[in-house]
């Protein structure tokens, strides 16, 4: 076997969690160089919320508690805080660390080593919310075990892990509605009735603590209203708050240019995926072909000015294995090129979550 043949053999489970754990220890090794690693988790992004939850559902007292963040990650914060008795911030970061290794586990699972590795460096925003924290990593582990669950034809299993989902992140509204549709299309009905159940169970046990302590069950959907959604329409035409972000933008153009790449990256992964050419993984795995189509068709018409274009890199985490199944045929696989991506792109991570001009202050100093 040739030099290059050896590196073009698919990465097999261990090779993609090394991977993923190569990553995470050098972006945390970046982050450390330049400042306090766990100030960094302190400042960074919604973690100041999640925590601040976590710490009231654990005295459950949710007095002086307004956020907009849905509380499943905050939950199981609180748990893991419970069960070990560490700290709500070193809970925190072991749910978000230990939820993204188990999702490229799921990830080679369900697709194979090219884009369970792949999905382990590419993205900036999985990293840094892998480990500096944010409740994406749990999102994409639940939804992940959603799909396999589904691919087995464990319908209850697959109902509670998508309820689980929706209350983690919103949008995993879209995993439980696209069950039903399928299961209906199947004349199912016995099985949607069960998965009915099970989300109805679930979300009202989720609400109930905002009904007692706010006297207000869609507590959350009125915090994001008044926050991030600047009509009384979530959804509006195609584009129609990305365009206008792309030239009203305050980011840095680099910032610009890379959202704009993974937009046009999972928009033509999109159309590559509702072509003829990808019928057979529609049919094979229509939970997940359906769900990967609702979901970018909200991420195109999502009426939010403000977090449209700006978050779109993160946004699209949970679909980028179905757009990296799409583009497979002009992706490399070379795993030299992926190891290589493994030291540079958590570097870069790291400087982006600390900010270029602020690494380069220091850089100097």
């Amino acid at each position: 076997m040739t030099s290059w043949s050896r590196w073009g053999i698919t990465p097999g489970f261990y090779e993609a969690s090394i991977l993923s754990l190569f990553t995470g220890i050098l972006f945390v090794s970046t982050i450390a160089v330049f400042q306090k690693y766990s100030d960094a988790v302190t400042g960074f992004g919604d973690n100041a919320a999640y925590s601040s939850v976590a710490s009231a559902i654990r005295a459950w007292d949710f007095r002086g508690i307004e956020v907009k963040q849905f509380w499943g990650f905050s939950y199981a914060i609180a748990l893991v805080s419970r069960i070990t008795s560490i700290s709500v911030q070193n809970s925190l970061i072991s749910v978000c660390v230990v939820s993204s290794l188990l999702s490229i586990a799921l990830a080679n699972k369900l697709w194979g080593g090219w884009v369970a590795a792949l999905f382990a460096v590419l993205n900036f925003e999985w990293m840094q919310r892998s480990f500096l924290g944010g409740s994406e990593p749990l999102f994409v582990v639940l939804l992940f075990a959603f799909f396999l669950a589904a691919r087995k034809q464990s319908w209850l299993i697959a109902g509670l892990l998508g309820s689980l989902a929706t209350i983690t992140r919103p949008v995993g509204l879209l995993a439980i509605a696209v069950l039903g549709f399928v299961l209906l299309k199947q004349r199912k009905y016995s099985e949607f009735s069960l998965c009915a159940t099970v989300a109805l169970i679930v979300g009202a046990l989720y609400i109930l603590p905002f009904w007692i302590f706010f006297h207000d069950p869609l507590y959350e959907f009125h915090q994001y209203k008044a926050s991030d959604w600047s009509s009384e329409s979530r959804i509006g035409l195609p584009f129609g708050a990305i365009i206008p972000s792309l030239f009203h933008s305050d980011s840095p153009w680099t910032n610009v240019a890379l959202n704009c790449g993974w937009l046009g990256l999972v928009l033509i992964g999109f159309i590559v995926l509702v072509s003829r050419r990808s019928q057979p993984y529609a049919s094979q795995q229509p939970v997940e072909f359906w769900f990967c189509v609702a979901y970018v068709a909200f991420l195109f018409t999502y009426n939010s000015p403000k977090w449209a274009l700006a978050e779109f890199p993160r946004f699209a985490i949970p679909v980028l294995p179905m757009m990296f199944i799409a583009l497979d045929r002009w992706f490399p696989h070379d795993r030299r090129i992926f190891w290589a991506l493994g030291i540079v792109s958590p570097v870069l991570a790291a400087a982006s979550a600390l900010g270029i001009r602020n690494v380069e202050h220091l850089l100097v100093k």
